[in-house]
C-alpha cells in the first residue's frame, strides 16, 4: 500500500512540473517518489501495478485536454501508462540486486522505455520525457546543448534512482559514485557552455498569426478560405522593407479552394506580397491530392514572389491525420472525420538557411536534428493546436518542447501557431514576446545567429549509453544468478550474493 500511495503522489508532482504549473524541477522529486516506489515492492506483480499507478497519474494529469478532441483520444493515457507498467515489472524483478547493479538497471531501463515509447506505437509520443519539464529554467536547460533532452532525462532518472537508493537506506557507495557521474556531466556541459561564442542578434522575422473565422471551432463550410483571407489582410497591412522573413502557420492556407500550389489566384495573391515587402515567405497549409489522400507542407516563396520548394510533414498525427490499419477501425463513428489519409514527406527541406517542420514534429528531436544537420540555421516550427480548445495547456507544454528543440540544437526557432500562442525562441532557449490564443496579431521580432553544439553532432548519444550499461548490469546479474544456488521458481538472487543494502 505504501508502494502504491508513494507512485501516485510521484505521479501528481511529476505532471505538476509542467505548464501551466511548474518550477520544472518538481520532475525530479516526482521520479524519486515513482523508484522509491519500485524499489518499496517485492515483485514483479507489484512492480507493474506499481508502475500503472504512476503513469495514469502523471499522464492523465499531463495530458486531459485529449478529452477536447474525442473521448475515444483519451486511450492514449493508459497505453502511455502501460510503458510505465512494464518498466516497473522488469525493475521489480531485480529487487535484490547490489544497489550498484540496480542504480544501472533504473537508468537503463528507463532510457530503454523512453527509445521505444518514442517510437511505437504508430509513431510514438515524447510528451511528458522528463527533460521538457527543464524547459523554463536557463540553469535546467542549457546542458540540453551538450546532451539533448534525451541526455537531460538519463540525468534527472539517474539523480533520481539515486535519490531513491538512499531513501531506503542502502546503497551509499552505489549513490557517491552515481553522484560523480552526474557532477562530471552537467558540469562538463556548463564548461562547453561557458566556452561558447555569443549568439549575434538582428535577423527580422514575422509570424502571421490569422486565426481562423470562428477560433477553437469548426463552423463554415469555406472556413478554410476565410481563414487564407485573415492571414492575407494582416499581410497586406505590413510596412515593406521591414519584415524579414514572413511565417504564416499551418492551416492558414489549403483544402479544396485556397491552396498556393494548386489554386493559381492564391498563389498570385501571396507572390505580390513576398514581392511588395521584399521578403521571403513560408506558408502552411494541407492540399487534397485525391478522395483518399493528402499532404500537410509549408510553401517557400522567395522575396520576388517565386516557389522555391516546398516542405512536407514526416510524421502524421494518428487518428487525426490518418487512420493506422483503417479497416479495422471504419466501424468508429468519431473516426469519419479523418477521411483521408496524409502521405508523409521523405526528409528534410532547408533553403537558404531556413528548414521546417510541422506541429506534432517539433515534439520530437529527431526530425529537428535532421534538419538541423541538413544545414538549417534557423528552424520554424508551424502548427496549429485549435482543437484543444482555450483553456488547455497545449500550447504552453508545446512551447516548452520546442524550445528545447532550439538550445539542443543551437538554433533560433520561429514558433508560428495558426490560433496562437506564437513565439520567437532565440537559440539559447530565450523567449521573445508571446502572442494570445485565439487572437488575430502579427508578431514581429529578431533571432540571434545559430551556434554548433555536442548534440548536433552526437545526437542522443547518453541515452544509448544509458541503455548499454543497463545491459551490462543486467549481464552481471543473469551471470551471478546462473552461477548461484535458486530456489525452484525464483526470479531474485540470493541473500548471499545480493541483498538489498549491499555495497558493490
Amino acid at each position: 500500500m505504501k508502494a502504491v500511495l508513494l507512485a501516485l503522489a510521484g505521479g501528481v508532482v511529476s505532471f505538476l512540473a509542467f505548464p501551466p504549473f511548474g518550477p520544472g524541477l518538481l520532475i525530479l522529486p516526482g521520479i524519486v517518489l515513482f523508484l522509491w516506489a519500485v524499489r518499496l515492492v517485492a515483485s514483479p506483480r507489484q512492480g507493474f501495478w506499481v508502475g500503472v499507478a504512476y503513469g495514469l497519474v502523471f499522464f492523465g494529469g499531463l495530458m486531459w485536454w485529449l478529452m477536447n478532441l474525442e473521448l475515444l483520444a483519451l486511450i492514449l493515457i493508459p497505453v502511455q501508462a502501460l510503458f510505465l507498467g512494464i518498466y516497473g515489472w522488469w525493475l521489480a524483478r531485480y529487487h535484490d540486486s547490489a544497489p550498484g547493479i540496480w542504480l544501472t538497471l533504473a537508468v537503463g531501463g528507463w532510457a530503454a522505455m523512453e527509445l521505444v515509447r518514442y517510437r511505437y506505437p504508430v509513431g510514438g509520443l515524447e510528451w511528458g520525457a522528463a527533460g521538457y519539464a527543464l524547459s523554463d529554467s536557463a540553469l535546467t536547460r542549457l546542458p540540453a546543448m551538450v546532451v539533448g533532452t534525451t541526455g537531460l532525462t538519463v540525468l534527472v532518472v539517474l539523480i533520481g534512482a539515486i535519490l531513491a537508493l538512499l531513501a531506503t537506506r542502502d546503497g551509499g557507495r552505489a549513490a557517491l559514485w552515481g553522484a560523480v557521474v552526474v557532477v562530471v556531466a552537467i558540469g562538463g556541459s556548463y564548461t562547453w557552455i561557458m566556452a561558447g561564442g555569443v549568439t549575434a542578434v538582428g535577423t527580422p522575422v514575422t509570424i502571421v498569426q490569422g486565426s481562423t473565422p470562428c477560433p477553437f471551432e469548426h463552423c463554415a463550410p469555406n472556413e478554410r478560405l476565410r481563414t487564407y483571407e485573415q492571414h492575407l489582410a494582416l499581410t497586406e497591412a505590413l510596412e515593406p522593407g521591414t519584415a524579414g522573413l514572413v511565417v504564416w502557420p499551418e492551416g492558414s492556407t489549403g483544402s479544396t479552394n485556397a491552396d498556393p500550389v494548386l489554386n493559381d489566384e492564391i498563389r498570385t495573391s501571396i507572390a505580390d506580397q513576398a514581392r511588395r515587402l521584399g521578403s521571403p515567405m513560408i506558408i502552411g497549409g494541407d492540399r487534397v491530392l485525391n478522395d483518399t489522400q493528402w499532404v500537410n507542407a509549408n510553401v517557400y516563396f522567395d522575396a520576388a514572389g517565386d516557389i522555391l520548394g516546398e516542405y512536407r510533414k514526416q510524421h502524421p498525427v494518428p487518428f487525426g491525420e490518418y487512420i493506422p490499419l483503417r479497416p479495422l477501425f471504419d466501424w468508429i463513428p468519431a473516426l469519419d472525420r479523418v477521411p483521408r489519409d496524409m502521405i508523409p514527406g521523405d526528409g528534410p527541406v532547408v533553403i537558404d538557411g531556413v528548414g521546417s517542420v510541422i506541429s506534432f514534429e517539433g515534439g520530437f528531436s529527431r526530425y529537428a536534428l535532421e534538419t538541423r544537420r541538413a544545414g538549417a540555421e534557423v528552424i520554424v516550427v508551424n502548427t496549429n493546436e485549435a482543437s484543444y480548445g482555450p483553456d488547455a495547456p497545449t500550447s504552453d507544454q508545446f512551447i516548452g518542447m520546442t524550445r528545447m528543440r532550439a538550445v539542443e540544437l543551437g538554433v533560433p526557432v520561429v514558433h508560428a501557431a495558426v490560433t496562437g500562442k506564437s513565439v520567437v525562441i532565440d537559440a539559447d532557449g530565450s523567449l521573445g514576446p508571446e502572442t494570445g490564443l485565439g487572437t488575430m496579431e502579427v508578431l514581429q521580432d529578431e533571432y540571434g545567429g545559430a551556434r554548433a553544439t555536442p548534440y548536433t553532432d552526437y545526437g542522443d548519444a547518453i541515452m544509448y549509453l544509458a541503455v548499454f550499461l543497463g545491459i551490462l548490469g543486467w549481464s552481471r546479474t543473469a551471470a551471478l544468478v546462473g552461477s548461484s544456488p535458486m530456489q525452484p521458481g525464483s526470479s531474485s538472487m540470493p541473500s548471499d550474493t545480493a541483498r538489498p543494502d549491499q555495497e558493490d
